[in-house]
């Protein structure tokens, strides 16, 4: 019901104004009176009201400058002015002051019927469009934290090659805090779980779950979420620590295991990752509250397990072994591969159980961003590395993990092989994925025919052979279409934008955009409010 106020100096006059209409029928509920304007305005200020129906003349303050004074405070709130003849044309006038509606004294009620109509409409079509754009915002800052997601996923996960490209990126995502050189972070690993072992429940409670978490990270600093698909009823954090402050993760984990116990009914198993220091080490960090969690005890029972992994361990695998072991897969060498792994997890009784699971993971990480990189993820290739996974958290099957491996790896290799002997297509599908995950950096062709292990020209040919259109200029198309999705964010200013989709410069940025679209952004913005 849309809340109505009566205004008027005469209570006889109120009295029939209640009289006139059905106003439950019509919508309406009238939910308080005032004998003059400045009454009425109290009453506004202090109460939620849709509709002022107010007498134009009235002692201490009348009708007209009550608009007035609504239209400057709340202007979502219609006011409608009763007059006598004799003031109509001048209340006519008055409309540009806040007057929604205008009726003759004495109002005759389907006057006053259609004028309720009228502007019951206008009401809900301005809540429509409030809630669409709300919907809209809503949607738009999803998208937003969900390329910032995607990234810190990509940063854990994937291979990246240059450090001051990673850095650019995550200042364009306003996650400048990670970039520090002095950063100390900690991951944690959050996993749901259910009384009875209802799977169909937990199903149904992951986005809830996940939604929850991404407003628990919100309410502290430097604290930010994302979710790994491969694990799906988990979500992950990562928290930068103040180094006099080591223990600070303590009040989200506490936070996490209140709310979603109270308000989904759930058990929480977290596992506190090591504390790492720069970007760099951000796999490692990861790794190790995914060992954590890993330690835990079966049941529904909530649990919190910190990684016990000491500052020697897990160093063993330099961003140099990780290149050769790519190198090895993408040049199609299933021996060179196998040797650099059997030196690495087959040593019995010289590495500890939590190293060799360690650098088991990396290796599991590194085979995954090869497969997504070349877009071969297949059923058979994810239940192994699945089957991989398992074997890693058992921590006590070190033959069966290096099997798992040697099986993923030569699925991938010959999948790559068949990339490699396609003429070219499935090479270019891989490229083009790339581009349309990794837009905004700073792409060139020497940098993807290295990322590709292919030579530059003949990446160049082909790309335009299947494309179309030269590689610059597919990027600028999918830079563009992304830049119209972050436009209808009104929070994001047009330099932001620029950034998020790879222009450090708003106004060359506004010039392809225009020359793109035919519109400057902010043309482009205002024609879709």
């Amino acid at each position: 019901m849309l809340k109505v106020l009566l205004t008027d100096d005469e209570i006889q006059i109120r009295k029939g104004l209640r009289m006139k209409v059905d106003w439950e029928e019509e919508g309406f509920e009238i939910t308080g009176e005032a004998s003059n304007g400045q009454e009425a305005l109290e009453m506004v200020r202090n109460s939620e009201i849709d509709l002022v129906i107010t007498d134009m003349r009235m002692p201490i303050m009348g009708g007209i400058e009550l608009a007035k004074h609504c239209q400057q405070e709340f202007p979502k709130v219609k006011v409608i002015v009763l007059s006598g003849y004799s003031d109509f044309e001048y209340v006519k006038g008055s409309m540009k002051e806040g007057v929604r509606d205008y009726l003759l004294k004495p109002v005759a009620p389907d006057e006053l019927v259609e004028a309720l109509r009228k502007i019951r409409c206008e009401i809900e079509d301005e809540k429509k469009k409030q809630v669409e754009t709300a919907r809209m915002r809503q949607l738009v800052l999803t998208q937003l934290q969900e390329v910032q997601e995607k990234y810190l996923l990509y940063l854990v996960k994937e291979e990246w090659l240059q450090l001051k490209m990673v850095n650019e990126r995550l200042s364009q995502l306003q996650l400048e805090d990670l970039v520090r050189e002095d950063a100390i972070v900690q991951f944690v690993t959050v996993e749901i779980r259910e009384n009875e072992g209802n799977l169909n429940r937990l199903k149904e409670l992951r986005i809830p779950f996940q939604m929850l978490c991404r407003e628990i990270a919100k309410e502290y600093s430097g604290t930010y979420s994302f979710y790994d698909p491969s694990y799906a009823n988990m979500i992950h954090y990562i928290q930068l620590i103040d180094s006099e402050k080591l223990n600070s993760t303590s009040n989200v984990i506490k936070k996490i295991q209140q709310n979603v116990k109270k308000l989904l009914n759930l058990e929480t198993v977290i596992g506190i990752g090591n504390v790492v220091n720069g970007l760099p080490n951000f796999k490692t960090g990861y790794i190790s509250s995914l060992l954590a969690w890993s330690q835990s005890q079966l049941g529904s029972q909530s649990q919190v397990i910190e990684g016990k992994m000491t500052r020697e361990e897990g160093f063993e695998f330099s961003p140099e072994f990780e290149r050769k072991l790519t190198n090895a897969i993408e040049n199609v060498q299933i021996e060179v591969f196998k040797d650099n792994i059997h030196n690495l997890l087959g040593r019995d009784g010289t590495q500890s159980i939590m190293t060799f699971s360690f650098s088991a993971n990396r290796v599991l990480f590194l085979l995954g961003s090869i497969a997504r990189k070349y877009h071969i993820e297949t059923g058979n290739i994810q239940e192994t590395m699945w089957n991989c996974q398992q074997s890693i958290w058992e921590l006590n099957a070190q033959s069966k993990v290096l099997e798992h491996l040697y099986q993923l790896a030569e699925l991938i290799i010959e999948k790559v092989r068949l990339a490699r002997f396609s003429n070219g297509k499935l090479i270019i599908d891989s490229v083009r994925q790339y581009l349309d995950q990794h837009y905004a950096s700073e792409i060139s062709l020497t940098s993807l025919s290295e990322l590709f292990h292919i030579n530059s020209a003949y990446l160049s040919e082909t790309f335009k052979n299947y494309v179309g259109q030269n590689f610059s200029d597919y990027l600028v198309n999918v830079r563009m279409e992304k830049a119209k999705r972050f436009l209808r964010d009104e929070e994001l200013k047009i330099i932001d934008v620029a950034n998020l989709v790879g222009f450090s410069n708003s106004g060359y940025f506004s010039t392809v955009f225009k020359k793109h679209f035919g519109q400057t952004p902010v043309e482009f913005r205002n024609s879709v409010d």
